[in-house]
């Protein structure tokens, strides 16, 4: 059997007890695919910035954070 510390085994008892997962099994078989599916999106992330560095798609780092400021900006502005 795995065992948490007390906050995370609180948390396990819980969802099990809540009927959110049929047993500490289901719960972390869950949890795992979650880590593998984030593990898998960030390695996909990582060849896809690769990918756009070798065929020189890339913007300087100043001008990407005026970009992304910019854009809060107007997000901000418009209310959404």
């Amino acid at each position: 059997m795995i065992e948490f510390d007390s906050e995370l085994e609180s948390f396990v008892q819980h969802e099990v007890e809540s009927g959110h997962y049929s047993s500490r099994e289901a719960l972390l078989s869950h949890a795992v695919r979650l880590l593998q599916r984030d593990r898998d999106e960030a390695v996909s992330g990582i060849l896809i910035g690769l990918e756009d560095a070798e065929a020189a798609r890339m913007q300087p780092l100043g001008e990407a954070i005026a970009d992304i400021r910019d854009a809060g900006h107007e997000r901000l502005s418009s209310g959404k």
